[in-house]
């Protein structure tokens, strides 16, 4: 019973949505990676918000997973993909 309750906690609080766009393992990957940014940056905004943390300290957070964005990206979707090779055509008997 305490499983599901912390599932549908964790469902709540760091909800997921399906990626729609176009697949390949790096779009998911920084997909992912930017719900992730999404969810922080609104944590982040919730705390500064309630007095829990310092307007300064909130900005310097969401700069640092800014730049981990901007690197994510750049490692992820930046990069020249290599052409997909040539595959012989099948022949029909």
């Amino acid at each position: 019973m305490a499983d599901a309750s912390n599932s549908n906690k964790e469902n709540f609080l760091y909800p997921i949505s399906k990626y729609r766009g176009e697949f390949t393992p790096e779009q998911l990957a920084f997909n992912a990676n930017l719900q992730e940014f999404a969810q922080r940056v609104s944590l982040i905004c919730g705390l500064e918000t309630g007095g829990k943390i310092s307007s300064d300290d909130a900005y310097h957070q969401i700069k640092n997973l800014w730049k981990d964005l901007k690197e994510s990206k750049k490692t992820l979707l930046d990069q020249s993909r290599p052409e997909p090779p040539d595959l012989p055509e099948d022949e029909e008997s």
